[in-house]
Parts: C-alpha cells; structure tokens; sequence
C-alpha cells in the first residue's frame, strides 16, 4: 500500500509544478497519466495490481466524476446558459438518443457479441461525453460562450441520463427482469433514477447555501474549514441519491447547478473561495483514475484488440458522435464548423470508465471484447481530443471574431 500512495503522491507532485505548461501544450493530462498508469501496471513495472478491488476502482471513479460534475456545474456560466438553453436540450433530448441508437448498430454491424442487448450496453457506456476531458475546451474563451456552456452542461447531464438506460439494458442482458415488460421498468429506472437524484441535489444543496451563507455572515467559517464545504456536499449528493436509489451524477450536477443559480443571493467571493479547493480535488481525483484506468483496464483488455473494434472506436468518436449532433442542432443558428465543433469535442471519459466498471462487475458474460472496445474509444479520445483542442479551439475563435467584424464593417458601409 505504502509503495502505491508513494507512486501516486510522487507523480502529482511532479505533474502540478509543471501543469500549467502541460496545458497550453497538445499534450493532456489523461495522456500522461494514462500512459503511467501502463508503465507502472501490469505491463510496465508491475508497480500497480488493481484487479484485487474492483469495488474500489468503482467507487473511486464514481467519486471522481461525481466531483467533477458538481464544480463545473456551479462554475458555470448562469446569464451565458439562460440565452442558449436551446442547444444542451437538442443535444440531450435529440443528439443523445441518436448516439446510442447508431452506436447500436453500428455494434451489430462490427463486432460480434452474444447478444443484441450487450451491445445496447456498450452503446449506452460510450455515449456520454466528459466533461474534465473536455475542459480545454469549455475553458477556452476564444470558443464562443453558446458553444462552451452548451458542452459543459450536456457532459454533466448526458451520463446521469445515461444510467437508467444502462441499468435497464444491464438488467435485461443479465436476465433479472423476470416477468417484468421493458417499458414499465424503464419508466420505473428512469422516474427512480432521475427523479431521486434531482430531489437530493436540490434538495441538498439548497439546505447547504443556507446554512453557508449564514455562517458566513456569522463569520464562524475560518480560512481552513473555507475549504472544505464544497467537496462535502458534492460527495453528500451523490452518496445520498445512490444510497436511496436515485443517480448520484444527476444528484451532483443538479447540486451544482442549483447553487450557480444561486449566485445572485451568494456572493462572488464566497462562491469562489469554495469552489477553489474543491475544484483541485476533483482534478486530482480524475488524473489519478486515469492512473488506474491505464493500469488496470488497458493492460487486462488488450489481448481482445482487433481492427474491428478500432474501426468501431474511431466511428464512435466521429460518425455515431457527429452525425447525431449536426443533425439536432439543424436550424439552431450555429454555423457549420461550430457544429461540427460541438459534434468532435464529445471526448469520452470518466463516464464511460465508470459504466465499464459497474459492467465488469455485474457479471455480464465475455466482457473482455467489451472492454477492450470502451478502451481503444478513449485511448483515441484521449489523444485525438488531447491533440486537436487548444489548436482548433483557437482558430475557430479567430475565425468567428473575422466573421463578426467583417459583418459589423458589412453593416456600417450599408448604412
């Protein structure tokens, strides 16, 4: 155990003096930590035996993500997201159901599985974007604010909304169902499910502004425990929804959402100071699941590789991706290049890794093609979305700050 903290701890060390240059590089931090993760793991150094716990690696990353979508959805930009609310809803009620839909055949058409429904599942898992993987990117303010906002709230949803889906595919490829129709118990899932997550994140976080802000002007809170309360409640959320059966992610991002509404009652420092801390764990968290990813899940899934399942990942990255989104965003007004923009920065991630640990371990048979497709999808999107986002980023800025001022000069020669 010491061996592993010492690894880990080492690594982060090294990793945050030199983040900052890492980040204005084509480089990622999934990438390098991915690539640790291999050279420690089984394949490298045999530093790292993750397989022991899988329930460990499980929680880990459902912590992490849970995190993740809570500070990015409190740091949002509320105003930004009031006036373009119309493009996340296409994406998540149309693009969504579209993705998974063409992931599903294009599953039957490619690789050869035991069933129809574990290829649903495997549709459903690499449908979701990441919202930490695609932090370039939404942090980028050279990308117009309609486009960035729209990807960081349809990450932080579209893997909450995921997970009744999965539950329903995953129950009926595990034949528990019973005697149970599908739709009764998708509407079941779906009603548990969402509605108890987003009953505890409001519910929750609106009980823990109150008490925070009181304090605050109480002024009981000291420099120390001011770090502390935003992390709580994230992972408050999300340990409560899934305690009483409900989706912790869509708990953590209505939580955080919740309280970047709230922004207008909570003062901006306040708001920042706690957002700060947490905001680093949730950061730190995420690279040290890509440890684990590259450790425990590519090692063990690569003796199933083959050219199907690549040709399989790179489609899901592009055409079962892209096609859906430039499809649901007809008539939204965004050009398109910005559709296609939305459309390739849906890197897959934390949420995909997520659902394949919950699928390894449900016991669905002959998981190892399985896992070995969820693998190649992220290791390319780790490196295509690592490679493309701060240059595409930057030129379609530049671009749209073109157009608008050669509209503008357009305007004033014909008045």
């Amino acid at each position: 155990m010491y061996e592993t903290l010492a690894v880990l701890a080492l690594f982060v060390l090294v990793y945050s003096a030199v983040a900052g240059r890492v980040e204005r590089s084509w480089i990622s931090g999934p990438m390098i930590f991915t690539c640790f993760g291999l050279l420690i793991g089984p394949l490298g150094f045999d530093l790292l035996v993750w397989d022991t716990d899988r329930e460990l690696v499980r929680s880990l990353a459902e912590v992490t993500l849970a995190m993740v979508l809570f500070t990015d959805a409190a740091g949002a930009h509320i105003g930004t997201l009031k006036r373009f609310s119309a493009i996340p809803v296409r994406l998540l009620l149309i693009g969504l159901p579209l993705t998974i839909a063409l992931g599903f055949v294009a599953g039957v058409l490619l690789i050869d599985y035991s069933s129809l429904l574990a290829v649903a599942v495997l549709a459903v898992v690499l449908s979701p974007t990441d919202a930490a993987l695609g932090k370039a990117v939404v942090t980028n303010e050279a990308v117009p604010d309609e486009i960035r906002q729209s990807l960081n709230v349809e990450s932080g949803l579209n893997d909450g909304i995921c997970v009744p889906v999965l539950l329903l595919f995953l129950t009926l490829a595990l034949d528990q169902a019973g005697n149970a129709a599908p739709l009764p118990l998708a509407a079941k899932l779906v009603l548990e499910e969402i509605g108890i997550g987003l009953a505890v994140g409001l519910g929750l976080t609106f009980l823990a502004i109150s008490l925070l802000k009181f304090s605050w002007h109480q002024q009981w809170l000291t420099k120390t425990w001011i770090q502390i309360p935003i992390a709580a409640l994230a992972l408050s959320c999300f340990a409560v929804a899934q305690y009483l059966g409900g989706s912790g992610f869509i708990a953590a991002f209505s939580g955080g959402l919740l309280m970047a509404f709230m922004d207008t009652h909570v003062a901006s420092k306040i708001k920042d100071e706690y957002l700060l801390a947490s905001e680093g764990t949730g950061d730190t968290l995420a690279l040290v699941t890509w440890v684990i990813f590259g450790s425990a899940l590519v090692g063990q899934a690569l003796g199933n590789f083959s050219w199907m399942i690549l040709l399989y990942a790179f489609l899901s990255l592009t055409v079962i991706r892209m096609l859906p989104v430039y499809l649901c965003l007809a008539g939204s007004g965004i050009d398109t290049e910005g559709k296609l923009f939305i459309g390739w920065f849906g890197p897959r991630g934390l949420a995909s890794i997520v659902f394949t640990v919950m699928v390894l371990n449900s016991g669905l048979p002959n998981t190892g093609v399985f896992a070995m497709t969820v693998v190649c999808t992220i290791v390319l999107s780790i490196i295509g979305h690592g490679i493309t986002a701060n240059s595409w980023a930057r030129a379609y800025g530049r671009r749209r700050k073109a157009a608008h001022a050669n509209g503008a000069v357009s305007a004033i020669q014909n008045d």
